[in-house]
């Protein structure tokens, strides 16, 4: 394993990393090794210069082989973004995870709640009645029984604790939020993934590929949200059959309406838990639409859906017969067993 303090120098020279150096990197700050100051430097040293996909790769790989593993002897697929919280989307994501386990996909989605604000999925889904601590195994059960489970893992590691601390004091994004959402405990293989910035797109769809990803879309929403938007184009990188091809897409592709980009705007941790109630109730709108072209992808990417629009169409089914407000309570009863 290579000294952290000679990456360190590479990195402020300007010099990119190989996969295995960022690897060793990461080791040395998730076991424990690194001080704070060299964590802070190191971070801020490849924001400043540009991640490389190689070093997203070997970070991802060393945090993937000490984080705790979720086995739930099922396929599951993950909804998520590299940064958690639900301002301005009302919690999309996580309504379309309970769309799609209804049409009867296992959904694991990976939830970053180490740098989340007081409208994470953590919050919210602790307003639905959700208990949210739990341990991998009890992750895995839900999955199981549930068809929907919500992977908090990586709070519980204990290097991440701290490497969250020091975090929050950058006040910016930084590798672990790309790395985090790269990083799934149960091991998806299958994944929707929403990005801060459309520059990291293509880059972040070759980094899972490289990891073994069978089938993603990495997306960034033209009004910078992390999912799939409503309110105009989407650009999506898709990794099918190991090659990744870009493409766009638009509401109007998936039959449904398009929004002022004000639309989805909230703040406010029970308006979105009462709005996503509402939602799997049955209530039509604005979240419901957006909710059903982000689950209409990850049914595409699952395989069950050839197109959006039929996956529009499952999703709906989802919906009106109930299925996806049975998984929510399903859920909160084996949460809290």
């Amino acid at each position: 394993m290579e000294p952290l303090k000679s990456i360190i120098r590479k990195v402020v020279t300007g010099a990119t990393l190989t996969r295995e150096e960022a690897a060793s990197a990461f080791d040395s700050m998730m076991s424990g090794d690194a001080t704070p100051s060299q964590i802070g430097g190191l971070l801020i040293g490849m924001r400043v210069r540009g991640e490389t996909v190689a070093e997203v790769t070997g970070a991802a790989s060393a945090m993937r082989n000490i984080m705790p593993t979720v086995e739930t002897r099922c396929d599951p697929i993950d909804i998520g973004g590299t940064i958690d919280t639900a301002m301005c989307s009302l919690n999309v994501s996580t309504c379309a995870s309970f769309i799609v386990a209804g049409v009867g996909i296992p959904v694991a989605k990976n939830v970053n709640r180490a740098t989340s604000s007081g409208s994470s999925t953590a919050d919210v889904l602790a307003r639905l009645g959700v208990k949210v601590d739990l341990t991998p195994d009890a992750m895995a059960r839900c999955v199981q029984e549930a068809d929907v489970g919500f992977m908090f893992a990586s709070a519980e590691y204990p290097a991440m604790q701290r490497i969250s601390q020091i975090r929050s004091t950058l006040g910016t994004h930084t590798m672990f939020n790309l790395v985090e959402a790269l990083s799934n405990p149960a091991r998806v293989k299958r994944q929707i993934l929403g990005v801060f910035t459309p520059e990291w797109v293509q880059p972040l769809a070759h980094v899972l590929k490289n990891l073994g990803a069978d089938s993603v879309w990495v997306v960034h929403g033209s009004d910078g949200l992390e999912e799939i938007t409503l309110t105009g184009t989407s650009l999506v990188a898709a990794v099918e059959a190991g090659t990744v091809r870009t493409f766009e897409v638009t509401p109007e592709e998936a039959g449904l309406p398009r929004y002022r980009t004000d639309a989805l705007e909230s703040s406010d941790v029970e308006a979105h838990a009462v709005e996503l109630r509402k939602v799997l109730d049955g209530l039509p709108g604005r979240l419901r639409d957006a909710a059903l072209l982000n689950a209409a992808a990850a049914l595409v990417v699952a395989g069950r859906a050839s197109t959006l629009q039929e996956g529009v169409a499952l999703g709906q089914e989802s919906l009106d017969r109930g299925a996806a407000a049975a998984r929510l309570n399903r859920l909160i009863a084996v949460s809290n067993a």
